[in-house]
């Protein structure tokens, strides 16, 4: 589904990716976690698109598309999902309408017939139970007066509407307490947990992983994947930290 080959990325012309090599088969739930400035994040918003990111060298493939030649929303019709560790707030749109018209942004770009206004709403009721959050949410602003835990689980609403190919998940589970981060995993694995769907998991801590289990974990370290391994390297992280286990 993804091929990441010999990836190098800058940001401000300061290199932050400096040969990252990754493959993501469907089926398949990826994390990379690595220590603060190893270029996690990086990795999501040059994969995204995001304006500012400068891919210097390598290439990346997505279903056999050249990824890098796509626009952001052609990267989001052709099944590409990026969520934020930060989701913003947009004031005066709310949010069942901002994710209407993304869907139908999505399904046009795809050439398929737009969602009525009662196919949209009971797609959205039942993504919304999924997550445990109440319609009444959605009718407020985009992301406007939400705690973080509501910006996470709202984010996976929308993650459910637009249906992914793959989702590149930037430290969801930063901002949750205990409930909340049981609900957005259990979230992830309903809508994502399908043979022809993949996820890429950002994150630091293992936490996220006891819900969402990971069939690949990679420890990311000066802008390259230096160790591979299944979810018991996540553990080993956690107890010996990236210096112990990256050397």
């Amino acid at each position: 589904m993804l091929q990441i080959t010999d990836l190098h990325a800058t940001v401000a012309d300061k290199p932050i990716l400096k040969g990252l090599s990754l493959q993501i088969n469907a089926g398949e739930v990826h994390a990379i976690m690595g220590p603060n400035g190893a270029g996690k994040s990086t990795t999501g918003y040059v994969l995204g698109g995001r304006p500012g990111y400068e891919v210097t060298g390598g290439s990346v493939t997505f279903n056999g598309q050249d990824l890098l030649e796509l626009e952001p929303h052609e990267r989001a019709a052709a099944g590409l999902f990026l969520g934020f560790q930060y989701p913003v707030e947009i004031p005066g749109v709310s949010f069942v309408q901002f994710l209407r018209e993304a869907a139908n942004a999505q399904r046009k770009g795809r050439g398929e017939e737009p969602l009525s206004g009662g196919e949209f709403l009971k797609l959205a009721r039942e993504k919304a139970g999924l997550l445990k959050m109440d319609m009444d949410m959605l009718k407020r602003p985009v992301n406007v007066g939400f705690s973080g835990g509501e910006k996470k689980r709202a984010e996976m609403v929308q993650m459910g509407i637009l249906d992914p190919k793959l989702a590149i998940l930037d430290e969801t589970d930063s901002g949750l307490d205990i409930d909340a981060l049981r609900v957005v995993g259990d979230g992830i694995n309903t809508i994502m947990r399908k043979p022809d769907k993949a996820v890429l998991l950002i994150t630091h801590y293992q936490r996220l992983l006891d819900t969402v289990t990971p069939d690949f974990v990679h420890v990311l370290a000066g802008g390259r994947i230096v160790r591979t391994g299944g979810p018991e390297l996540a553990l080993q992280l956690e107890e010996e930290g990236y210096e112990a286990v990256a050397a």
